[in-house]
């Protein structure tokens, strides 16, 4: 008989669940698709109940049927897309649907009102970091002075986790990396919802109970039991945000390592020795009880090289679609042509804005050098190179606090363009370590389920759940081409800045 540990992750666009051994064998895996709403432009948001815990249930449906007779689920691990809201009644019903994170970048003139009012130095000197569109405190607020009956219904204010484990156990509950985004209502140091600048956004005990993920919040309720195939009474942790069960799930738990994270967007979490406030990352709450870590993230990456597929390579799709090679794959080739600096191109990857660390919500795109001698792999080049900039400047701000980064391990599905790879460390100067599996948050969920029940020892993550397969090293004649490109990139950004807010003004 085996004992199996469950996890499940909630995504903005899919989610995704495994069951695995107390070795990290995965015995089952399973995902649903879904969509996210975006009812108007900077708006972003999800249905409680028709994504997140219908996600839920449907895999957990899906995991249980295939446990084999006499196996058995011990513990349950919960992650979702973090910085969401999601306001229910007395009786647990959302009031509205969950506004997303910080691609929801609808509280930016409550932001400002809160800046004014208590003035950044102070802001962050309290909470860490800035506020942010990834923060939840000036979401909150919008929710009142927009939509005021929500507001005056409300009995708690939740995330997208929480919910899944009130849904699971009947608590309100939160963890602690999840609840160092809801600044300005939390004290970084203490770890503790605090009124100091809450006065006006809501009262604290509308707000959910602060937990570790490594701690059991629950158990799975008989009424659960029946809506999900799990069986009744199993432990329930509190959840995390999914880059950081993401960043379990590939090893990166100590101070000095770093996950790169590969996706439609970048994100990056590097574990650090002490909380030092910071104006161009997010300062937030690890795994475990005095732990911390920066955050920083891009607004596009993945969802940039999307783009550029779609828009300008309808050939190379006609031909994937035909059997021949994956478009991406033939981009990359076409890029690989291409030398270092890209003939003399320059982009600024920020189609969607920019998060760390400029936050810039008006920021835009921009070719700089283009000529006719250049190419189509030129341009896809520069686009890869300019992700690589950005992602470069975020590791520069960590280190200025003190930081020190060990090594990176990537993670995500850019993490299969090996071009892509080297030119980041090459950019860098960061070596980057590639696992044998990178499942994604759910396989990091199911280690912290194992973890909270004394099932498995923190040692055995390393041990026997992640092993790492190679290591991309920077390349030192390449990085001094990339280093004055570099430049050139910050110089790009700062002296086009107010053309561009005045083009992001005029835009729809």
């Amino acid at each position: 008989m085996d004992q199996l540990l469950l996890g499940i992750d909630i995504g903005t666009y899919s989610s995704k669940g495994v069951l695995c051994d107390l070795n990290g064998n995965i015995v089952a895996e399973a995902r649903s698709d879904h969509s996210m709403d975006i009812p108007k432009p900077g708006y972003a948001e999800h249905d409680a109940d028709e994504v997140w815990w219908k996600d839920f249930r449907i895999i957990a449906k899906k995991l249980t049927d295939s446990v084999r007779h006499g196996d058995k689920i011990i513990a349950i691990g919960v992650s979702a897309i973090g910085a969401c809201v999601l306001p229910v009644d007395k009786k647990g019903q959302p009031l509205r649907p969950g506004i997303l994170y910080g691609v929801d970048t609808r509280a930016i003139k409550q932001i400002e009102a809160l800046e004014i009012k208590y003035s950044r130095e102070a802001l962050i000197e309290f909470n860490g970091t800035r506020l942010t569109t990834q923060s939840v405190g000036p979401k909150i607020l919008w929710i009142k002075e927009n939509e005021p009956e929500v507001y005056k219904n409300t009995f708690k204010f939740i995330t997208s986790t929480s919910y899944i484990i009130y849904k699971l156990t009947g608590k309100y509950v939160i963890d602690a990396h999840t609840a160092t985004e809801w600044n300005p209502l939390i004290d970084i140091k203490k770890i503790a919802w605090d009124d100091r600048f809450a006065s006006e956004i809501t009262t604290l005990d509308k707000l959910p109970q602060i937990g570790w993920t490594n701690k059991i919040a629950g158990y799975v309720s008989a009424t659960a039991a029946n809506e999900t195939g799990l069986p009744e009474g199993i432990p329930v942790n509190f959840g995390a945000v999914d880059a950081l069960a993401e960043a379990i799930s590939v090893g990166v738990m100590n101070v000095g390592e770093l996950m790169i994270m590969y996706g439609s967007t970048a994100f990056m979490i590097l574990f650090i020795k002490k909380p030092i406030p910071t104006n161009e990352l997010w300062l937030e709450a690890g795994v475990f009880e005095g732990q911390y870590e920066y955050s920083a993230g891009l607004s596009t990456s993945g969802s940039a090289t999307t783009w550029f597929r779609d828009q300008f390579s309808q050939d190379l799709l006609k031909l994937q679609n035909f059997g021949s090679e994956n478009a991406y794959a033939m981009l990359a080739k076409e890029a690989a042509i291409s030398p270092e600096g890209s003939n003399g191109l320059l982009i600024l990857p920020y189609l969607s804005g920019e998060r760390t660390p400029i936050f810039d919500p008006k920021a835009r795109g921009i070719i700089a050098g283009l000529s006719l001698g250049h190419t189509r792999g030129d341009i896809y080049r520069a686009l890869l190179e300019g992700v690589a900039y950005a992602i470069r400047m975020n590791l520069e701000v960590m280190n200025q606090t003190g930081a020190n980064i060990d090594h990176a391990v990537a993670v995500g599905g850019g993490s299969s363009n090996e071009l892509w790879l080297q030119m980041i460390s090459d950019v860098s100067g960061i070596p980057q370590l590639l696992p044998e599996k990178t499942i994604g948050a759910s396989y990091g969920n199911a280690f912290l389920a194992g973890l909270m029940i004394d099932a498995i020892h923190l040692d055995s993550l390393k041990k026997d759940w992640v092993k790492i397969k190679r290591e991309i090293y920077p390349n030192e004649n390449k990085k001094k081409i990339y280093d004055d490109m570099y430049l050139l990139f910050k110089q790009l950004y700062e002296g086009t800045k107010p053309i561009v807010h005045e083009l992001a003004d005029m835009q729809k």
